[in-house]
Order: C-alpha cells, then sequence, then structure tokens
C-alpha cells in the first residue's frame, strides 16, 4: 500500500507526530509520503532531534515510483513558508495546510496513493487564507462531489465506533435536519460501511434519540415517536439495529459494548463520550468518499507545539487503520 500523510498546520503538532510514527509505521512494508512543507518537517527534525531524513520530490509523477526506505520520508512541497512559529495562528499555516490537503487528494484520486491520512488544520488559520471549507470533511467532500460525507469515530484499543447523523452544524438546527435527512438510506449505507471497510457481516447498530431521555414518549420532544423509531422498526426486518435509547446513560451503563456501531443524532452528543473514552487513541474516519481517509481524533495542539511533548498514538493507529481499510476495499472487489 502507498499511504499519503498531510502535514496539517506547520505550526501545530501536525509535522512532530507524523515524524514520530514514521519509524514505526515503516516496519509494516508500506510506503508513506508526506504532502506540505518539506521545510517544516526539516525544522521539527532539527529541533526535536528524530532520526528521519527529509527527500523533496521534484514532481507529482515521483510518488508512483517510491519504494519502501527507512527513515526517509519523502514530502511533495506545496509551498515553504518565510519563518516557522510553533503556537501561532498564520495565514501562511493555513493555505500550505488546505493546499496539502488538496494535493494529498489529488493523488488517491488518481490511483497514485491507496489512502489517505490528514494531520490537524486550524480553522482559524484556513479562513484566514481565503478556504470557504475550514474542514477535513467538508474540503473533502466538496473535492469528490459527495454532498453529505459522514463522520465516524474510531477506537482500535476498545473496538468502539461512534457516527454522527448531523456533524458541523448548530444545535438549533438538528431537528430540522434529522426530520428532513434521508434515515433509512443512512442507515443502511452505514451497515453497508462497515461490511465494506470493517469486514462485519451483518453489524449491529446503537441509535441513539435526539431528545433526553429519548423524548419520555413524547412529554419532551417527537422526533423519536415520529421518525427515527418508525425508521428503526422499519430497518430492523433486515439489519440488527436498536434504539432510540436515551443519550445520557448509554454510555455509562456500558449499553456501547453490545453493538458494533452506534449512531449519535448531532455532533457533541458523540464525541463528548467518545473522546473521554479514546482521546489518545480516537481516530476520524470519513464514509462516503471514492477514496480512504482518517485522521487522529484530536486538534493542533498550539500549546504542545514544538515541545516534544505530543503523542503520536492517534496519528499512527490512524495510519494503520487507512491501509486495513484500504486493503479490505481491494479484497472486496
Amino acid at each position: 500500500m502507498r499511504i499519503v500523510l498531510t502535514t496539517g498546520d506547520i505550526h501545530g503538532i501536525g509535522p512532530e507526530i507524523l515524524l514520530k510514527s514514521l519509524p514505526k509505521l515503516q516496519e509494516t512494508g508500506h510506503v508513506f509520503v508526506a504532502t506540505g512543507s518539506a521545510r517544516a518537517f526539516e525544522f521539527y527534525r532539527d529541533l526535536l532531534g528524530l532520526p528521519v531524513r527529509i527527500e523533496p520530490l521534484q514532481s507529482i509523477s515521483a510518488v508512483g515510483s517510491l519504494t519502501p526506505e527507512k527513515g526517509v520520508l519523502p514530502v511533495l512541497s506545496v509551498g515553504e513558508p518565510e519563518a516557522i512559529e510553533p503556537g501561532t495562528i498564520s495565514k501562511t499555516a493555513g493555505a500550505i495546510a488546505m493546499k496539502a490537503l488538496e494535493t494529498a487528494a489529488g493523488l488517491c484520486r488518481d490511483g497514485l496513493c491507496d489512502a489517505l491520512v490528514t494531520a490537524p488544520i486550524h480553522k482559524e488559520a484556513v479562513a484566514r487564507a481565503g478556504f470557504s471549507n475550514t474542514g477535513h470533511t467538508d474540503f473533502l467532500g466538496d473535492f469528490f462531489g459527495v454532498s453529505s460525507p459522514v463522520m465516524l469515530f474510531v477506537d482500535p484499543v476498545s473496538g468502539l465506533k461512534v457516527a454522527l447523523a448531523t456533524i458541523h452544524v448548530p444545535l438549533s438546527s438538528v431537528p430540522g435536519m434529522i426530520r428532513s435527512m434521508d434515515l433509512n438510506g443512512y442507515f443502511t449505507s452505514l451497515a453497508g460501511w462497515m461490511q465494506q471497510d470493517f469486514r462485519f457481516d451483518n453489524p449491529s447498530i446503537a441509535v441513539l434519540g435526539l431528545n433526553p431521555h429519548a423524548s419520555d414518549g413524547g412529554v419532551m420532544g417527537d422526533e423519536e415517536g415520529s421518525v427515527i423509531r418508525p425508521c428503526i422498526e422499519r430497518l430492523s426486518k433486515e439489519l440488527k439495529i436498536d434504539g432510540p435509547f436515551p443519550a445520557d446513560g448509554f454510555f455509562g451503563a456500558g449499553q456501547q459494548r453490545g453493538y458494533d456501531l452506534v449512531v449519535a443524532m448531532y455532533h457533541d452528543q458523540g464525541l463528548l463520550p467518545f473522546k473521554v473514552l479514546a482521546f489518545d487513541t480516537g481516530i476520524n474516519v470519513t464514509l462516503g468518499l471514492p477514496i480512504v481517509r482518517t485522521s487522529p481524533d484530536h486538534g493542533t495542539g498550539f500549546d504542545k507545539a514544538g515541545k516534544g511533548m505530543a503523542s503520536e498514538r492517534s496519528f499512527y493507529e490512524a495510519a494503520l487503520l487507512a491501509a486495513d481499510i484500504a486493503r479490505n476495499r481491494t479484497n472486496n472487489h
């Protein structure tokens, strides 16, 4: 497998966790190539004393002929900063991060790479650089013409998987979106992706309610009774799907251990418990794209940038999972 890694924001921990992960990743025998700034990688390598040689590539076509070489990071540079200032928000850093993402996505689209792993970007830096899509998921959705890519969070240690029915939207918009979206198609697609990417023959799915206590029989909202439960009942004839469960006690009671996948209705409902349970090892997977994309489930860590304090565990696990999903997709075709 050939895996492309993006630098993320060069003023955050992205370059550090990528460089720290590389020696262990190269033991897998896969080829790893980075997009971003060769100078930034050299800066953090020297600052932190990491044993990696940076090899700038002269063209995109060179990626296709790469072979494994331990201790060497091939880098396809998309731009070089005049200065590198760890922990600062910068228009230049935002521009390099998004150009690195665009280039890496193109490598996967064109068949030069088999999967994409993205280091964290900073939304304000990206906005300063003039990009309207300040998140990876939205940018990749537009890049590949996918209107509603799905965010899935995976903990490789416990096996916990949490998908989000809605992503980066105001809380006030969630009820209307749940009412208007094709929940039947969404749950069916999730089951298919679990089979394709994670090799589940018949995945079991738990669905959380939208309202407190899953509305207590309609006392607090009626989305459960009018939309969510009827959909689950229809699909239960062909899928292993249960709910809606009251979200407040679901994870505390350990109910997630009885299911292959948990579906949350909105961002914080799913990510708050997930990050409590799997902050250092959590992985973000984008479903619905024609390529494989994973990332660590944490931010740019500006407070740790350049200090050698950042844990590479989540990035390392994200790269391993990307290779596994790419292999599973190849074997399914």
